[in-house]
């Protein structure tokens, strides 16, 4: 049996290195996917043969966990190019200066300036300074999913209410000189989208906050978008809309908020099998999507989903899933990108793991105004605690544009 050398050792040096040239990460994952399609194809023929092996099944797999790993390192290089294309201003540019300096003095040494009280709020707190909050929101883009592909609003109200026009005009054929009497009047209707409140509670010594060495913006940013990003994207997916955004699948046909858009729901394609899919099934859920929606349409699933779909081949052995091939842009499945969703559900009995659709276009994030940041010195003595709060709210504004797929019920 021919034995295939595991192409990426070392991949946790490669992914640490935020320096490393994403061309390098590109081609050492083109030589891993060459690879795992030899093995890959050495074992569908020995299987083909009576001869199947788990020691070369097992290898086949390692290799396509280190594809999976590239990927993911190769996905992450490109959010952040993403998210320093969004921030048009130049990250020297400091908009507010004076209020910035304020602010790192109270961060610091809880010393409230004359200029920092325009940050002040009824709710408490201070509102972070725009370089801060710009800050957070880059990051938030480069670990969160689903706001990479989503459409994002910011709001300085309670709410946003989005107006649909359920059309409805009525029309008719006639003659030249025909009366033309009156026709029906379009219809609308409206869908409010409130925002619920994500928070974060990092606490560091008086010392680490004295020492002039500790970049203050970093430090809290790298704090509040792990929690941030973690409680974001679960509730993106799936989220019951209760002090939190609703989640897409929530709006799927049968879910919990079926109902609850005026265009009706998200449409469901099932697959025949409760653990693995076909590509005619693939196919379906492309081609279920209107024509319209397909300019910026791409699959969204977990990591484990991908690893099986990237297993799939056509009737020519030519696998599906084609993994990327130039910098800024994320691998392909049926010529149509795939962002890893990890929030996303396995293929188990009536789950819905897969996702089709134009994402910018059907599901809308909306950010409440600001980032509030309240220091608390004396809850945790030693530490001083930063009670970092955020307000974001979503939903789905557009429910043709999205499609799942959902795996059998097994009965």
């Amino acid at each position: 049996m021919k034995h295939f050398k595991q192409p990426v050792r070392g991949l946790v040096g490669v992914r640490a290195d935020a320096s490393t040239d994403i061309k390098a990460l590109i081609e050492e994952q083109g030589k891993a996917f060459h690879a795992f399609k030899e093995a890959h194809t050495k074992e569908l023929e020995d299987l083909k043969k009576g001869m199947g092996d788990v020691v070369q099944s097992e290898q086949v797999d390692r290799i396509n966990n280190s594809v999976g790993d590239l990927q993911a390192a190769i996905d992450a290089a490109n959010a952040k190019i993403a998210a320093m294309s969004l921030n048009g201003t130049g990250p020297d540019a400091v908009k507010d200066a004076e209020y910035t300096e304020a602010f790192k003095a109270h961060f610091s040494r809880g010393h409230i300036q004359a200029s920092l009280n325009k940050g002040a709020d009824d709710e408490g707190g201070y509102l972070a300074p725009i370089e801060w909050d710009r800050t957070i929101t880059d990051k938030l883009v480069e670990v969160s999913a689903m706001r990479s592909i989503a459409s994002v609003q910011n709001i300085s109200t309670a709410g946003f209410t989005k107006l649909f026009n359920l059309r409805g005009t009525g029309s008719g054929w006639v003659g030249e000189t025909a009366a033309r009497p009156e026709t029906n009047t379009p219809e609308f209707g409206t869908m409010t989208i409130t925002p619920g409140e994500i928070y974060a509670n990092p606490g560091a010594t008086q010392g680490m906050l004295d020492d002039a060495a500790v970049d203050l913006e970093s430090w809290l940013a790298n704090e509040v978008q792990t929690e941030f990003a973690k409680q974001e994207g679960l509730a993106f997916v799936a989220g019951n809309g209760t002090n939190k955004p609703n989640g897409f699948l929530t709006y799927a046909t049968g879910a919990a908020n079926a109902a609850a858009n005026p265009l009706g729901a998200i449409g469901v394609e099932t697959a025949a099998a409760t653990a693995a899919v076909t590509e005619d099934e693939l196919l379906d859920l492309i081609y279920s999507l209107p024509s319209s929606y397909t300019n910026g349409a791409r699959f969204v699933m977990n990591r484990t989903t991908m690893g099986k779909i990237r297993k799939l081949r056509d009737n020519d052995g030519r696998q599906l899933w084609q993994p990327s091939s130039v910098a800024g842009q994320p691998s392909q499945l049926l010529a149509y990108p795939v962002t890893e969703m990890p929030d996303m559900p396995d293929m188990a009995t009536s789950t819905t793991p897969i996702a089709f659709g134009n994402f910018a276009r059907g599901y809308l994030i909306v950010d409440r105004t600001g980032v509030r940041v309240l220091r608390d010195p004396y809850t945790a003595k030693p530490k001083v605690l930063f009670y970092t709060t955020k307000r974001v709210g979503g939903a789905v504004v557009d429910p043709q544009a999205i499609k799942v797929l959902q795996m059998d019920d097994g009965v």
